[in-house]
């Protein structure tokens, strides 16, 4: 490959190039400037020939054209079309699924301390009202409808991952939170007026994701204080009656109000631990609990199910809205997909994380809505913690 390099002369002086290997070069005499005019322009032409390369003339317009100008700068650099209207080559490359790659923290959870928060974040107070909303749907209908909810849950999870691994891509950012992500979708817009408002999107998501997260944290106090409430009167209770299912005489105890207010310090230090490494122990020890509590209510509810023949497979329409506010309730780890691929120390691993662990989850709910029902029938309360005994 032949280089050179032009030589801009003064005026009335003749143009220079310098060819580097074979080939030749030729100058053409400058032109003088008409009187009166100040424009200075490069003298004639250059020509290039070399070896097995055609020949090239570059001129003066050629080059004065060559500038690029602010206004006529057009920025490809993202997913958009070029000018003539395909993708650029690198960015399909860069931004397929299978050619993206991000890599997370060297200190982050590994897979299994990531299925332990995922598992954890789903399962809570919502999980022991499921029979009451399966009773809300019928004996069929309800299983039936959590399993497509558990279906919708984990597609919906899984388009938000992909999202922010796309948005990462574009704008070369190591991870996005729930505010970027919707931010971003809506620049890429093609409303201009959702373009212009995309940062609303951020405030409107943030506001509903500590909404949802009060109310949470809400109905946990109140189960965790009602709960410890009943389990100390009927352990203080002076005469038990295990076979009728009642406690002949309660002991006093203090107000729940005050329950939730002792409970309170130790909630507060454990939001302090903002290490998911540290927390999977919590989760881990919150899951064991769980999964204890969860065999001996079923193992109580088996050995006593009587002929299910007399349910009704399908509710009436006026309560099967109830069954979503309930089964909605139920799946609550939405907002913890995002914060638990970022902390990942492998987050390509995340997507086979995800299924495996809601579809563990989708189970529990379908397992214990249907046997709670099936066992308790139209008795079935609230939450089934209220139709187990005192004592066993």
């Amino acid at each position: 490959m032949v280089g050179w390099r032009p030589i801009i002369a003064c005026q009335g002086e003749p143009a220079l190039a310098i060819a580097q290997g074979a080939g030749a070069v030729t100058m053409a005499e400058p032109k003088k400037p008409q009187a009166g005019s100040t424009d200075v322009t490069l003298a004639g032409s250059i020509e290039l020939a070399a070896a097995a390369v055609p020949d090239v003339t570059v001129s003066t317009a050629t080059m004065s054209t060559r500038r690029l100008r602010s206004e006529d700068y057009n920025d490809y650099s993202s997913t958009e079309a070029t000018p003539d209207g395909s993708p650029p080559e690198a960015i399909n490359s860069f931004a397929s699924p299978s050619s993206y790659q991000r890599f997370g923290e060297s200190n982050g959870t590994t897979w299994f301390q990531t299925l332990i928060h995922l598992v954890k974040g789903n399962i809570g107070t919502g999980l022991l009202g499921l029979p009451l909303a399966v009773k809300n749907a019928g004996i069929v209908l309800g299983p039936l409808s959590l399993l497509v909810m558990g279906i919708a849950a984990v597609h919906c999870m899984g388009i938000l991952v992909k999202c922010a691994h796309h948005f990462c891509n574009k704008y070369q950012r190591p991870f996005v939170d729930y505010g970027d992500a919707v931010m971003y979708g809506l620049e890429a817009t093609p409303s201009a007026w959702l373009r212009t408002h995309a940062i609303w999107g951020r405030y409107i998501v943030g506001f509903f994701l500590i909404l949802t997260q009060l109310g949470f944290c809400c109905v946990y106090f109140v189960f965790l204080a009602d709960n410890l409430k009943q389990v100390i009167s009927a352990a203080n209770g002076t005469t038990n009656d295990c076979h009728s299912n009642k406690t002949t005489v309660l002991t006093p105890t203090m107000d729940s109000r005050l329950f939730i207010l002792s409970l309170l310090p130790f909630l507060v230090l454990l939001v302090y631990i903002q290490n998911l490494k540290f927390l999977s122990i919590f989760s881990m020890l919150a899951n064991l609990a769980m999964l204890s509590s969860l065999l001996m209510i079923n193992w109580y509810i088996i050995t006593g199910i009587p002929d299910p023949s007399n349910l009704p497979l399908i509710a009436g329409w006026k309560t099967y809205p109830l069954f979503f506010g309930t089964a909605i309730f139920a799946f609550e780890g939405i907002g913890v997909v995002l914060p638990l691929e970022n902390k990942m120390k492998n987050p390509r691993h995340f997507s086979v994380i995800l299924y495996v662990g809601m579809a563990i989850v989708t189970f529990l709910y379908i397992s214990l809505g249907t046997l709670g029902y099936l066992r308790f029938g139209a008795s079935i309360q609230a939450s089934i913690t209220l139709n187990l005994p005192d004592c066993w």
